[in-house]
């Protein structure tokens, strides 16, 4: 097992530029988890094989024009090992649903949120770690998470008007130099050893997304001051990510767990999930490939839904006071669609439910903080809105609340009120999913994308002989 540091000189003096070195980890547990991936790949692939062989000829499903049309949407076209979407049960992590997870993964609190650390581990190899095995993770992403010092300079170099978002893309493409697989690639690597090449890069991506988004926060709000110290070195990657950004309470650090938890996958048809699979498609290396998916959830269509949401929230509290009732929510509803707008946070491209993840949100904001004004306003609004929805537009498929929801008042309510960060603690939460999702890409051997395409002439012609 190997991970990639920065050689250091003589005297401890600091690193060359560029100079690195690969050096033997010292935590079995991953490549315990190594192992594990390697016993089980074969057996995938050969699955894999025998549905090309024996099946590749089959007809999966006919395609309609709107969805050729409407982005693709609905259309069956990819392999994604790590997580399925259902619309009456909400999104699957390895077969486990949410609910599941909540009450068999390992957690640090006795009935607390699960470990984000187990919840990597449970998506790349679909079992639940043991406690020694957690436990030796958690040190091992602490490890990778380092950065060289020049890279740390690069992002509080960034201007501090420049988005969250693109600072934390580009500090995560500023650390690509250090990509096991891209040096191994050069170097001549047989195909079958793709994903062992890989298998570092996409742990390590995790492990460092947190630090680079703390330092992206302090740059941008805290004048670029250097990091807190770690001075309980014990911290799990939730709790030092709240660390970092300066929070020290046992509830942000189970919110972060939470979250983090939360938001990992959504199976791969969304953008930041396609679009980092797309780019590894091609062979881009993880530090690539990520920073490409979190270039698509910076879209307003994708993760900003959450900031859209709580401002919506805001605005009663702005119009109606703390002392708001379930009439005066009533009331902005009916203001939202005569304004032309839509009420976010609620809907779903695919759940057809109320989103498992807004609930266990909900249930967190209830438990933990019960008189938060803002908790108990989204509250009420799940208790108004799915009913009210369809009597104003009978046509709405899905009035029930997303994940977006909630996330947004939960942070506010520890006083974490920059919106524009927002979707970096998603994107973090977004790299376990994604990383695990292109080890096994490359683990199966999945090839470029390619999908044909037709101009609007063109498939009117067929479309017409259809007919």
């Amino acid at each position: 097992m190997f991970s990639i540091r920065r050689a250091a000189t003589k005297m401890g003096a600091r690193p060359a530029k560029n100079s690195l070195q690969i050096i033997p980890s010292r935590n079995f547990a991953i490549h315990k988890l190594k192992g594990k991936l390697a016993e089980m790949i074969p057996v995938v692939q050969g699955r894999l094989n025998t549905l090309k062989k024996e099946h590749g000829d089959k007809v999966l499903e006919t395609v309609k024009v709107n969805q050729v049309i409407g982005g693709m949407r609905g259309m069956t076209g990819l392999v994604y090992e790590t997580s399925k979407l259902s619309a009456t049960e909400g999104i699957r992590y390895r077969g486990h649903s949410l609910d599941e997870i909540m009450k068999m993964a390992p957690s640090f609190v006795e009935g607390g949120s699960p470990a984000p650390e187990g919840i990597l581990w449970l998506l790349l190899s679909g079992e639940y770690p043991n406690k020694q095995e957690l436990d030796d993770v958690v040190i091992d992403l602490k490890e990778r998470s380092y950065i060289p010092e020049e890279t740390i300079e690069l992002i509080r170099s960034f201007p501090k008007n420049m988005h969250p978002m693109t600072q934390f893309s580009m500090g995560m493409l500023a650390c690509q130099s250090m990509s096991t697989f891209a040096q191994h690639y050069r170097a001549g690597i047989a195909k079958n050893k793709y994903w062992e090449a890989m298998f570092d890069d996409c742990i390590n991506v995790v492990a460092k997304s947190s630090k680079v988004a703390a330092l992206v926060f302090n740059n941008i709000y805290h004048d670029g001051k250097h990091l807190p110290e770690f001075f309980d070195d014990k911290l799990d990657f939730g709790a030092k990510y709240a660390h970092m950004l300066g929070y020290d309470s046992e509830d942000m650090y189970e919110l972060m767990r939470l979250y983090l938890v939360l938001h990992m996958d959504h199976e791969g048809g969304n953008v930041s999930a396609h679009a980092n699979r797309l780019v590894g498609s091609a062979l881009s290396d993880p530090y690539l490939s990520f920073s490409a998916s979190l270039n698509g959830l910076a879209g307003p269509l994708h993760g900003l839904a959450n900031q859209e949401c709580l401002r919506w929230y805001l605005e009663i509290l702005d119009k109606y006071g703390k002392h708001w009732n379930k009439d005066d929510i009533v009331e902005h509803v009916h203001h939202t669609f005569d304004s032309g707008r839509v009420v976010p946070g609620y809907g779903h491209a695919v759940l057809r439910k109320t989103d498992p993840r807004f609930t266990h949100q909900l249930e967190f904001g209830l438990t933990h903080f019960p008189t938060d004004n803002l908790i108990q306003l989204v509250n009420a609004c799940y208790e108004v809105i799915p009913e009210l929805l369809p009597k104003i537009k009978p046509s709405i498929a899905n009035p029930y609340p997303n994940v977006d929801a909630c996330s947004g008042a939960l942070l506010m309510h520890f006083g974490l009120n920059q919106f524009d960060y927002y979707t970096v603690l998603f994107g973090v939460s977004r790299a376990f999913g994604v990383m695990s999702s292109l080890l096994w890409d490359r683990a199966l051997g999945l090839p470029i994308e390619r999908p044909g395409s037709v101009t609007v002439e063109g498939l009117l012609e067929k479309a017409k002989n259809l007919d």
